[in-house]
């Protein structure tokens, strides 16, 4: 946890962000640097640090991870020792519509701030990711796999880059249990996208103690220790119990459709990675193949050529090209090329 150093937490406004924030603001860090380009999120979270009786020192910064002037000042003033990334896009159906932001903010904002933490020697970097960065479906899960692979392009011995595969958060803002709370209390119905349709859940708790814990570890990804997939339907059927009605009696369930991009079920790992012991019995280590960086370098110059000329189409290719297991959407596979006409100088 780097007790003693500075700390810098992007997305500091977010439900993962805030609740880092909270937990470290009440340890001995010697400052907290809260950056999040949402200026109420900030405010919000700086008040709430506000409240408590015995807080370390913080500043909010409203900003951008991808602006590396920014960073750069950021670093260079307050020195963090651990950065804990929390800053990303998240919405799945958000993230098909809007697929250059996605990777700009989650892929090119990651990579900004990797480059920023190395060049001013910070110790680590720890990344929040997803489980749908594995096998993705969705331009969310695809942005957060590359992610992964950036911070594992650019670990090192001075810079430790980490990354923790974190299912979804019950409570959090986009999460389905405020959606059937609010449905329940407006009377129902409530709606379910798939009778079969499961999630990896844990609770704001559980995710900050993970997210803690990896800080202690080698550079790598991980996974928490295996757990059972909860069915969102019966999410839903003990949420609408816990109200006091009858499911599908006093409060029906509608079954929908899956979004864009989402799929039935979420997997921690990928069919070519290993899973071993990290040396906390919460988390696992993943093993994957190894970087070539050259390799890589020249993939990730192809995806980001792509998204400066607004050309979907070659970035789709490019997001395959990194990552095989990527299934592309219709709405994306149907796009026209290129959606916006690059500037020109």
């Amino acid at each position: 946890m780097n007790r003693g150093g500075s700390v810098l937490i992007t997305g500091a406004g977010g439900c993962i962000g805030s609740a880092l924030a909270e937990r470290l603001a009440k340890s001995n860090a010697r400052n907290l640097i809260l950056l999040d380009h949402a200026e109420h999120e900030l405010y919000e979270i700086e008040l709430a640090l506000s409240a408590i009786e015995v807080c370390a020192p913080h500043v909010a910064v409203l900003g951008d991870i991808c602006d590396a002037a920014l960073l750069a000042d950021v670093f260079k003033e307050h020195r963090p020792g651990v950065i804990y990334h929390a800053a990303a896009f998240k919405h799945v159906p958000m993230m098909e519509a809007n697929p250059l932001a996605a990777i700009r903010n989650n892929v090119i904002g990651t990579m900004t701030l990797a480059f920023a933490a190395r060049n001013h020697e910070a110790g680590q970097v720890v990344m929040i990711s997803t489980d749908k960065a594995v096998n993705p479906r969705s331009m969310m899960g695809v942005s957060k796999r590359i992610a992964e692979l950036v911070l594992l392009r650019w670990n090192g011995i001075k810079t430790q880059m980490k990354a923790v595969r974190l299912g979804n958060v019950l409570g959090s803002r986009g999460s389905v249990a405020p959606l059937f709370r609010q449905q329940i209390e407006r009377g129902g119905p409530v709606t379910v996208r798939h009778p079969d349709a499961s999630r990896y859940f844990l609770t704001l708790r559980e995710v900050v103690d993970l997210i803690l814990a990896t800080a202690n570890l080698e550079g790598g990804v991980f996974v928490p220790e295996p757990s059972e997939p909860v069915k969102i339907v019966d999410l839903a059927r003990g949420m609408i119990l816990k109200a006091g009605f009858e499911p599908d009696v006093d409060m029906p369930i509608v079954f929908t459709n899956l979004l864009r991009g989402e799929k039935l079920s979420e997997e921690m790992v990928f069919a070519s990675e290993t899973v071993e012991p990290s040396g906390d019995t919460r988390i696992q280590r993943v093993r994957g193949t190894a970087i070539a960086a050259a390799e890589f370098d020249a993939k990730i110059a192809r995806l980001l050529d792509s998204v400066g000329r607004r050309d979907l189409p070659a970035l789709v290719d490019a997001l395959v090209g990194m990552v095989p297991e990527y299934e592309p959407s219709e709405l994306l596979l149907s796009a026209p090329k290129p959606l916006v006409r690059a500037a020109t100088k």
